[in-house]
């Protein structure tokens, strides 16, 4: 068990020793974003910017264009809107490399609360021209996105990870290909389209499959949202003809619906949204608010017999 956010820490501080030209931007809340590693090791090349997410996004991308690797993170909800203008103009349109850290995303943030549960990210984030969105699995996966993101993509990237302790099943050390989904589990009757924390889910979840109800379902983990994989989707979409589709995040505008325009115009099936259907969270337990929402194996279970019954020729 780990949380994404100590793995983008660790991913940040491996990519400052690899490169002395990477600097971080801190606002305010350096540990609570796993980047206290970082400020540790290479003090000089970290700078406190204070509660002031717009301002370290509009130097973010002046940095940028001087030819420094800046990483800047912060809560998701602050990144994805608070300073969406500047990630927009100042970053965006200059399609300057500039790293974005988009923490603390999904109901399991907990207590905060509603304007802390950042599920609307990934619908602002997609949408921007020149972005590349990147949702891991696990700690292991947000500390290689981090690497990944500087090698292989010559602009902006956003990485979105939690902050509850989640099964870190990925591989320590693993090269990950920006735009390529990964086929976590084969299988004929059904797929599941999983990103994020849900990614486990939907591996419980086809474990159970299988072993009560003898049905083969594909798992297959999207870490990258955007360029998504349109070819592993279209397969998916050929192979099983039903689809599941897992995110913690809003059902308009995220995963589901980057599946379904995929799936619209290459290959139409039957798909299945597991989300945040139009509201926004609440107070409580991180693990009592993801029973609450269907963010469970057990829920994925449940619709996919559901969807099984109702569609399977």
């Amino acid at each position: 068990m780990k949380a994404g956010r100590l793995g983008f820490g660790e991913g940040v501080l491996d990519a400052g020793k690899k490169y002395d030209n990477l600097v971080v931007l801190g606002a305010d809340i350096t540990a609570s974003v796993g980047l206290n590693l970082f400020k540790e090791h290479f003090p000089s090349r970290f700078f406190s910017m204070g509660i002031a997410e717009q301002n370290i996004a509009a130097s973010a991308a002046g940095m940028a264009l001087s030819g420094l690797i800046p990483v800047f993170s912060t809560y998701g909800v602050f990144a994805a809107f608070r300073c969406a203008d500047q990630i927009r103009v100042s970053i965006c349109y200059n399609n300057a490399k500039v790293i974005i850290g988009g923490a603390h995303a999904g109901v399991s943030v907990g207590p905060d609360g509603a304007t802390h549960q950042a599920l609307e990210d990934i619908a602002v984030m997609r949408a921007l021209p020149n972005m590349t969105v990147l949702s891991p699995c696990d700690a292991n996966q947000v500390k290689n996105a981090v690497l990944a993101a500087i090698e292989q993509i010559d602009g902006p990237v956003y990485i979105r990870f939690g902050r509850e302790p989640l099964p870190n099943f990925s591989p320590e050390i693993a090269h990950l290909q920006i735009g390529k989904a990964e086929i976590l589990n084969d299988g004929t009757d059904i797929a599941i389209i999983a990103t994020g924390s849900l990614v486990w889910e939907s591996i419980e979840a086809a474990k159970i499959l299988y072993n009560e109800y003898k049905i083969k379902a594909m798992v297959i983990n999207i870490h990258t949202i955007k360029p998504i994989d349109k070819n592993t989707l279209i397969d998916a979409a050929q192979k099983c003809n039903i689809m599941i589709v897992a995110e913690e995040h809003q059902k308009f505008g995220g995963l589901f619906s980057a599946v379904s325009e995929v799936c619209s115009e290459y290959y139409p099936v039957h798909i299945k949204s597991i989300a945040m259907n139009d509201r926004f969270g609440e107070s409580g337990k991180a693990d009592e608010l993801m029973k609450y929402y269907g963010f469970t194996a057990t829920n994925i279970v449940n619709n996919a017999i559901e969807m099984l019954n109702k569609y399977k020729k």
